[in-house]
């Protein structure tokens, strides 16, 4: 991997049709090398042009954010034979995946204990991940599977970089090394301080409402339990509401008569 120490907006690098990078800072560490590898790292939110085919073989990582920009981001991805991305759900973020290298199998489905929708997939084939579904993407050849994803809006930290698997499961703060702040889930503290304000005004009325501190911290915990997940804070609310207004929670109802 090339790791570049010279960050946004000091370089502009682009790379053509003919994977040569060119260079129009005056830096000369920006250059890439006579192998046509390219520095694996985060171009975003820059213009930036390249090879994704080349860049995409070129990487061996788990997973390496190559754009992260406000509205999408692109990941590369290298999964070695047998191995699989992780069956997982984004609530509210759309992915598209495209193999660039080697077979495997996708599947697909609403909930986690069915998924229904099982193709296999190949070189050059493109994979369509609606928001809300659950999935996974496997190798099933004797090759590292490469290809690259796009999640809209982003779904990683700016300058993700997980080696290995077991990095990317690993839970940890990570560094925004663009703005100096520690990023936790593609966040700020002060960004989920914003991000959360919705919840923190209905909790205060709720207080206003004399409703009892027990049911309030019940709730809210569980609303903020659901954000973590990937939820809106407006739809945690409601899903904790109708928990508690159905009945499908029999301890919100007690602890809200209490």
């Amino acid at each position: 991997m090339y790791y570049n120490p010279y960050g946004y907006p000091h370089q502009n690098p682009y790379y053509n049709n003919y994977s040569q990078m060119h260079n129009y800072a005056a830096n000369p560490n920006h250059a890439s090398n006579n192998n046509h590898r390219i520095m694996l790292r985060d171009y975003g939110p820059s213009p930036f042009v390249f090879n994704i085919n080349e860049a995409s073989k070129q990487n061996n990582t788990y997973r390496t954010s190559i754009w992260t920009g406000e509205h999408f981001q692109v990941t590369l991805m290298s999964l070695n034979p047998g191995e699989d991305i992780g069956l997982e759900m984004h609530p509210n973020v759309d992915q598209f995946l495209r193999i660039e290298q080697g077979q495997g199998i996708t599947q697909m489905g609403r909930t986690k204990d069915n998924l229904n929708f099982t193709r296999n997939v190949f070189d050059d084939w493109a994979i369509i991940i609606p928001a809300g579904t659950w999935h996974n993407l496997t190798n099933t050849g004797n090759i590292p599977l490469k290809l690259y994803s796009i999640y809209a809006p982003p779904n990683h930290p700016f300058g993700t970089v997980h080696p290995t698997k077991a990095d990317a499961m690993a839970p940890k703060q990570n560094k925004d090394h663009s703005k100096g702040n520690t990023v936790i889930s593609g966040k700020t503290p002060d960004e989920w301080v914003r991000h959360t304000e919705f919840l923190v005004n209905e909790g205060l009325e709720d207080v206003k409402r004399g409703v009892n501190a027990t049911h309030i911290l019940q709730e809210f915990i569980l609303m903020g339990v659901l954000v973590g997940k990937g939820y809106s804070p407006e739809k945690a609310y409601e899903m904790v509401e109708e928990w508690e207004r159905t009945g499908e929670s029999k301890l919100l109802q007690q602890s809200k008569n209490m």
